[in-house]
């Protein structure tokens, strides 16, 4: 294995060389595909999901009307300050090159 003096350093103090440089560790295998039979059914799964969305902390409805009014006001906020920006700069361009 060519490698370089920081390369080889950098992999003693990995533990993945040893001090001639030689490999200490051999790479993991891919993992082996499942056969047919291991899948779960279409049923089973829909009933980990369900299980799994009854575990989630859903926000009241007041939270999500405070944070629905949140997001549109920075939009509005963010949409108004390139639009400021954009004109700005497009007048400034046109005055530059007297158009």
């Amino acid at each position: 294995m060519s490698m370089n003096r920081e390369q080889r350093r950098m992999m003693q103090r990995q533990g993945e060389v040893d001090a001639e440089g030689e490999p200490i560790r051999t790479r993991r295998e891919a993992p082996q595909q499942r056969s047919k039979e291991e899948r779960t059914s279409p049923l089973q799964f829909f009933r980990e999901c369900r299980a799994e969305l009854r575990k989630v902390a859903w926000p009241t409805r007041s939270e999500t009307l405070n944070y629905t009014i949140v997001v549109v006001i920075t939009i509005t906020i963010v949409t108004v300050l390139v639009a400021g920006l954009d004109w700005l700069f497009s007048n400034s361009i046109l005055e530059l090159f007297d158009v």
